[in-house]
């Protein structure tokens, strides 16, 4: 008896789901972007295989650089030309400036209120002030594997769509325990977070962003509470910390697989600074060839192939096609950076192509501007973690 009521419950949903499919393909028929076959109900989900940025890529060679596709039941765009890019975030910033309704944002990002996770507003325009200290404090043991911990287990599982993400009728349903995961892993998040908080609060002469943070907590305490601060803290960790060593990861391969490259480097190192002491900041203008390794090494190996997501907050034109609201966007900046049409010799390991001021004009699409945003809260975090 239960079986069969499961089942009925199932296939209502399921029929709700396609019937609602087929209005908004009725209603949405106007200049879409091109679109490969989809299959009823999943969309388009079973073509993309991991790595999603290179089955992403593979698809827009097909069916150009502005495509659509339907994730479940949401539609989506995926975006893999300089132009497009920049028509989408200079003719409609505003309208993408959003971001998708996640489980991650709810249960991880404090309901959608950090600064990767925001909608468009007063609150997203005020998060994206700076507040960082010079001063550097020292993690015990203890506290340094407790942040590695929640720092790997908070990119496994961005790594994770829930099916209620895709099927949004589906949300009460957690059918592998994964919401069970998030609302964990979010309590020690949020714990972690307080302690640093109220370390900060007994010390209040350090000159440290979240001192900078409590301080406004006393004169806007309505604002910024504890909560908005510590949101803003779990920004500045992961976007300082997982992608900084994955870059350093991937430099480091590049550079062992590139030994001329390698020698090449440490020769200019030699001759500008010496063998008796390690590179200081104030050295970097003089390491030309070392700034174009560390352009190529984003260039072909990006921290972050796809974007955050984006989500339109209401009907735009990208490249002429219609954009309808509340489209995902995903701009696949891998796939920008090997293109043919950009770069000589794409897949290879150049450095000398970014010297004297070569490729300059396509460097901006390095990382992304989301990236560079990525690169500056590296850099922030070194001076207050």
């Amino acid at each position: 008896m239960e079986e069969a009521m499961l089942y009925t419950i199932v296939i209502t949903l399921f029929l709700v789901v396609a019937l609602k499919l087929m209005l908004q393909t009725r209603r949405q028929r106007r200049n879409l972007p091109p679109s490969p076959p989809s299959l009823p109900i999943i969309g388009h989900l079973h073509l993309l295989k991991q790595p999603i940025h290179q089955s992403l890529n593979n698809l827009s060679q097909k069916y150009g650089p502005i495509m659509s596709l339907r994730l479940g039941s949401r539609p989506a765009i995926v975006v893999s030309s300089p132009s497009a890019v920049e028509e989408c975030f200079t003719k409609n910033d505003i309208v993408l400036a959003n971001r998708p309704d996640f489980s991650m944002g709810r249960y991880v990002n404090y309901n959608n209120t950090t600064l990767g996770a925001a909608r468009y507003g007063d609150h997203w325009r005020n998060l994206r002030r700076r507040y960082y200290g010079e001063e550097v404090k020292e993690s015990s043991r203890e506290e340094a594997d407790k942040f590695r911990e929640i720092i790997e287990k908070f990119f496994a599982y961005t790594e994770v769509t829930p099916l209620g993400d895709l099927f949004p009728i589906l949300q009460w349903i957690d059918y592998d325990g994964f919401i069970k995961k998030l609302v964990r892993l979010g309590e020690k998040i949020d714990s972690f977070l307080q302690e640093l908080i109220e370390e900060h609060r007994v010390d209040k002469d350090r000159n440290t962003m979240i001192n900078h943070l409590l301080a406004l907590q006393e004169s806007q305490p309505q604002y910024y509470t504890d909560e908005i601060i510590k949101g803003l803290i779990l920004v500045m960790l992961a976007a300082g910390t997982e992608t900084s060593s994955t870059a350093l990861e991937w430099a480091m391969s590049n550079l062992l697989n590139n030994p001329n490259v390698l020698k090449k480097a440490k020769e200019e190192i030699n001759t500008q600074i010496g063998e008796d002491r390690l590179i200081d900041e104030s050295d970097l203008p003089k390491l030309n060839y070392l700034q174009s390794i560390i352009s190529e090494n984003l260039r072909l190996c990006p921290v972050a192939p796809l974007l955050v997501p984006h989500l339109s907050s209401d009907d735009c034109t990208i490249g002429g096609f219609h954009v309808p609201s509340n489209t995902i966007l995903f701009v696949n900046v891998w796939a920008i950076q090997r293109d043919h049409n950009l770069w000589e010799d794409p897949t290879s390991f150049k450095p000398e192509r970014f010297e004297n001021g070569r490729q300059k004009h396509s460097s901006s699409c390095l990382l992304g501007w989301e990236g560079e945003l990525v690169l500056e809260k590296a850099w922030q975090i070194e001076q207050w973690a």
